[in-house]
């Protein structure tokens, strides 16, 4: 089956919307509550679905998302699990696109061949591996498109403008824009140096400019939404998953509040406006 992810941003386009893109780590803080989890998230408005595979070194991460990660691997949550939720995911939710995002040793270790077709079979749509440069990829990239895996590349606030336009020119489904220099969940985001930004981006692919790191609330989210084609967020949402780790049941209903808030408030900034 092909990709959902350009079906789902071209639908979003025509409605003049903004994609909401939820992070969570798999496993965390028990394995058997992601899968109802990711449903949870989609009953409140998300658009994709970004999840997270345990690794023991996720440099890109700040603390939040590390401990998150912690929690998972101790309870050995592997990336055969990971694809096993999503598989579960599937039985009752074939429409949402899902993404994998993680790191590539996991990925190597179980082969990219392997990994790619059971990703695929599972019903996963595109892979986000933050250490693969787009430089050392072409070989991962035709397999994972071979399976119909959108490859999925960030953009920094550092990265050169010739540097974008090849990123950009190897990847698809969306190109993810880190918006803040650092890791996840750390400062205040310029929203008008994200909108110089995504316009630079722009000029160098048709694809959706989705943006992350530093999504904190929702009036934080319509700002970047009104700017971009989506807004990712995460370690909001995995706070919550830290702060309620004795009481698990709580978890769903935290992160539903902070995404039917953001999906409110980015849905209001296009009816005020008439436009994205």
């Amino acid at each position: 089956m092909a990709s959902r992810l350009k079906p789902c941003f071209d639908s979003l386009r025509a409605q003049q919307r903004t994609a909401l893109i939820p992070f969570i780590t798999a496993g965390d803080p028990k394995p058997e509550i992601t899968v109802p989890m990711m449903h949870a998230m989609v009953d409140a408005g998300v658009d994709v679905i970004e999840l997270g595979v345990p690794f023991s070194d996720p440099m890109a991460d700040g603390p939040v998302i590390q401990k998150a990660s912690e929690r998972a691997l101790e309870l050995h949550t592997s990336l055969h699990d990971v694809i096993g939720m999503v598989k579960e995911f599937r039985k009752i939710n074939n429409n949402t696109p899902v993404i994998l995002m993680g790191y590539l040793n996991p990925v190597e270790i179980m082969g990219y061949e392997s990994f790619a077709k059971q990703a695929a079979e599972a019903g996963v749509d595109g892979v986000l591996t933050v250490d693969l440069p787009p430089e050392e990829a072409t070989g991962v990239i035709e397999i994972f498109r071979n399976n119909n895996l959108d490859p999925v590349f960030l953009i920094a606030p550092t990265t050169t403008d010739d540097r974008m336009k090849k990123i950009c020119s190897v990847a698809s489904g969306f190109v993810y824009y880190v918006s803040l220099k650092g890791v996840t969940g750390a400062a205040n985001l310029d929203i008008q140096g994200v909108a110089d930004k995504v316009q630079q981006i722009r000029r160098h692919t048709d694809l959706p400019v989705g943006v992350g790191f530093g999504i904190k609330d929702a009036e934080i989210a319509a700002g970047v939404g009104a700017v971009s084609d989506a807004v990712v967020v995460g370690s909001a949402l995995v706070k919550k998953f830290e702060e309620f780790t004795d009481s698990p049941d709580k978890i769903q209903k935290e992160v539903v509040a902070i995404l039917s808030s953001m999906r409110t408030a980015l849905d209001a900034d296009v009816k005020k406006t008439g436009t994205k």
